[in-house]
């Protein structure tokens, strides 16, 4: 990690999480949180992550080309953080009863 900067990483792990690994979804979005304020912990949390791709490249989801049904579930919550008095938002599209895609902002 020495050669390569943290907030690269997490960039190419983010494009990587969004076109083809939604798997690492969680794992990059905790680690992101941690680019203007590093420690040695977040390095090796980035390591791991990558450990795990290289171990899980040949994995794959295969679905049949038919009855393919996609859905969007959508919810908030207005004013959740009492102190912030910021609203939550989630979203996921499910694929065959298998999420796909999730997203949840503040």
């Amino acid at each position: 990690m020495r050669r390569i900067p943290f907030a690269s990483t997490v960039a190419s792990l983010m494009y990587v999480m969004f076109c083809t690994r939604p798997d690492i979804y969680y794992a990059v979005g905790i680690v992101g949180r941690y680019q203007s304020n590093l420690r040695l912990d977040h390095g090796t949390a980035i390591k791991i992550i990558l450990k795990y791709l290289r171990r899980t490249r040949d994995y794959m989801l295969v679905y049949e080309a038919k009855d393919l049904i996609l859905i969007r579930d959508t919810d908030f919550d207005l004013q959740a953080d009492k102190d912030s008095r910021k609203s939550t938002l989630g979203s996921l599209f499910t694929l065959n009863k298998g999420v796909v895609v999730w997203r949840s902002i503040k």
